[in-house]
Order: structure tokens, then sequence, then C-alpha cells
């Protein structure tokens, strides 16, 4: 396994990203059906089965991945961003690790595994939603020894042979108690159960998922948000941040509830709007501030990911959310409910 990158300047890390990372090229499809049920759920893509499918385009985009995502839009935003993650030694992941350098990503830790295949799946974008064939390499992981002591961890999506390395990572924030973790669930870490990660929830400084993950993670059909937001803050983290599309955000801190609607309601493509909400407003914190004007950074830079394809094309700079902040519409704003 080879480790690749540049010297850290002061051996200092202030956002450090743990998660997989991949190469999805979306295809656009015209030609299917979206079936839901009475309630708008449920919804299942249609193709005609054994026919030929015309699509209308396709773009390809690289070094994406929840983890990846966040990375790249907190380097954006002027925040000094690491990722850990692997890749395998071929053109896909040379690509990869091209891309984040391009983006200011700090790949001092990322691992080139020889003899494996880089993490590729397809994206089918329909109307303004799209559904992800994924096929996660098991790499061999093992977070070493070598990791300087971060301000920040942002943990997200692994594959199914990571349980150890969710130890692991548990074991290197104790070693660090001063770092604060961000954790956004995977479908694997969702799998994994409450029980298995208790010691990475217990450390949670903020837990970021989406309405219907929360349910998952809590193994409810509860659709109450502030039981929701309760249930999930007696897991251990401090913060809970709930995103419900275009119903807006929720965020409880133990003592206020919090809600926020979103910043405008257009939507051109959706991959990629909670880890643009979740990097703006991890990035907000690291820059000084307050839990409620780092919530209103959350969905501008989700309407601008979702005006164009792919998860990081949208991304904002400080200076264009600021600008957002100051033209926003009068109902733009945080506030408490019960």
């Amino acid at each position: 396994m080879i480790e690749c990158g540049y010297m850290e300047q002061d051996n200092k890390i202030d956002f450090l990203a743990i998660g997989d990372i991949a190469t999805e090229p979306f295809i656009r499809i015209t030609d299917a059906e979206a079936s839901c049920d009475l309630q708008g759920e449920h919804c299942k893509i249609c193709f005609r089965f054994g026919d030929k499918i015309p699509y209308e385009s396709a773009e390809v985009c690289r070094a994406v991945g929840n983890s990846p995502n966040v990375a790249v839009g907190a380097s954006k935003l002027g925040v000094n961003s690491t990722l850990i993650s692997y890749v395998g030694d071929d053109l896909v992941g040379k690509q990869d690790i091209e891309s984040l350098m391009k983006d200011g990503v700090n790949i001092d830790h990322m691992k080139i595994v020889p003899g494996m295949e880089s993490n590729y799946h397809y994206v089918l974008w329909y109307a303004n939603e799209r559904t992800i064939l994924v096929r996660h390499t098991e790499f061999p992981y093992s977070f070493g020894n070598d990791v300087p002591e971060a301000k920040w961890v942002y943990l997200s999506s692994l594959a199914s042979n990571s349980t150890l390395y969710h130890k692991e990572i548990a074991e290197y924030l104790k070693k660090y108690p001063e770092a604060k973790l961000a954790f956004q669930p995977g479908t694997f870490q969702i799998k994994l159960g409450v029980e298995t990660l208790k010691d990475i929830y217990e450390r949670t400084e903020i837990l970021f998922c989406n309405f219907v993950e929360a349910k998952r993670i809590l193994n409810t059909e509860e659709d109450d948000k502030l039981k929701l937001l309760e249930g999930l803050r007696s897991l251990g983290p401090k913060i809970i941040v709930i995103t419900d599309g275009l119903n807006g955000a929720y965020a409880y801190d133990g003592n206020d509830a919090l809600f926020l609607p979103v910043y405008s309601e257009s939507s051109f493509e959706s991959t990629g709007a909670g880890d643009a909400f979740n990097s703006a407003m991890i990035s907000a914190l690291i820059l000084g501030k307050d839990l409620y004007e780092a919530l209103l950074w959350g969905p501008i830079n989700s309407m601008s990911v979702v005006s164009q394809v792919g998860a990081q094309k949208g991304l904002l700079t400080r200076e264009q959310i600021e600008e957002y902040l100051a033209n926003a519409p009068e109902g733009y704003k945080v506030t408490k409910f019960n």
C-alpha cells in the first residue's frame, strides 16, 4: 500500500474527512417512469425490461462520495482540509487524487492499494432525482498511528468490511480528546447499528442525517421531528441536524429545537445536497460562527449544488455564501419550535 501527498504545514489538521471515494458517471435518462405510492413515498424508477433504453447525456464526476464531497466543500470555503480514503492503482484512482489536489484537498494520508480497483459507481439521473448503482471495493482499511491531531474529524460512508476500522477511528479520537467529530452515518454504518458504533455516537459533536435515515438509525416509524431529534441525541451526540429536503432542516442541542427553511425550492439535480449542507455548516463553525449562523450557511450551499450536475460543481466560496446571506429572503431565518 502506498501513501501519497505533500508536506503538511506544522503537522496540524484543521479538518480531517474519512470515508470512501469514487468516480461517478451521471447518465441522464428521459425514457422512464417514476412509480410512487399515494403519499409520494417508496418511489421506484421503471424501465422496459429487456429493451434498449436511450439516454440523453453522460457526465463523469471524479473524487466524489460523502466524505470527499465535504472535504472539497470545506476547502472551497477556506478551511485546511485533508481526506483519508483508499483508491486502487488504476487510472480511476489516479484521476480521483488529481481532482482532490486541484480542489486544494490535502492528500498526505490517501492510500493507493496495488492490485485493487478504485470505486466506480453509476448514477441514473431522472427528472431531478438520482438512483445510484454502487459497488464498494473492500479495501484493507487500517487507520495507522501516523495521523496527526485534527481539530475536526468528519466520518461518513465506508464499505461493509470496515467494522474494525471504526474501532481504530474511535481509538484515534480517544488519543486526541480535543478533536471534535462530525458523523454522517452511511448505509453500512446505519446497518451496523448504534450498539456496534456506540463509541462513535457517544463521541460525536454533530450528527448529520436526513429524515429517513433518522428513523432507520433509531429503528422507529416515528414521524415527529422533535422526538427524532431527542432520540438521536440520547445516543450521545451533542448536536443533531436532520435535513428533510424541501421541508427544511432541524437542529437540537439539548436545549433549543431549531428549524430552518430552504433558501430556494428550485432543483436541477439533487446529488450532494446533504454533503454541501454539512460542509458549509462545519466550515462555518471552524471559522468561528455560532450554531445559528452556521445553520444558515448549509441550505445556501445545498441550493447551489442542486442547480448543477454532481455533488461538487456548485460548491460555493465563503464570499459567495456571505453574499447570498446578505440578500436572503425575509423568511430565511432560524426559529425555535417545540
